[in-house]
């Protein structure tokens, strides 16, 4: 841990010195059940090395941790036969991120289940509506990703 950073439960856990319902384990990642889960099955997907987010991680971990997501989505998928599932990452505070070591949260689905939609209504008056801005957005983003 760096000096000044809170204790990490994810760290604690993936030490052995911290609790949980894991599910599965290897060499890179966890995956082990929140304490308050949002569906039955909610299981978290954790690396072992400490990252904040998602962006803070090297392409061979996030490689890594989204094999993880795999195998243990499609055990839940076996295990539970949902009607869907979500699959989120949350990456800063304001995107609900509230322990801030990467995880992936594998959410199975049911009609009715507690979880609830996760995106605004469609008659939101705050999506963007405007086809310009949109237009504009698409070609600095496809400048980037082009290196131009």
């Amino acid at each position: 841990m760096d000096a000044g950073r809170q204790p990490c439960v994810f760290c604690e856990i993936a030490a052995g010195t911290g609790s949980a319902r894991m599910v599965y384990e290897d060499a890179h990642t966890l995956a082990f059940f929140p304490l308050a889960p949002a569906t039955r099955g909610h299981t978290l997907v954790v690396p072992r090395a400490h990252s904040t987010d998602l962006w803070a991680m090297d392409e061979t971990a996030v490689q890594h941790l989204f094999r993880t997501v795999l195998v243990v989505g499609n055990a839940l998928r076996a295990v539970l036969g949902p009607d869907g599932m979500n699959v989120i990452n949350s990456a800063g505070e304001v995107a609900s991120q509230s322990v801030f070591h990467t995880h992936v949260h594998l959410v199975p689905r049911q009609p009715g289940d507690a979880m609830g939609p996760i995106w605004p209504p469609k008659g939101d008056a705050r999506r963007d509506r405007d086809d310009a801005a949109k237009d504009a957005l698409a070609a600095r983003l496809a400048a980037e990703l082009t290196g131009r």
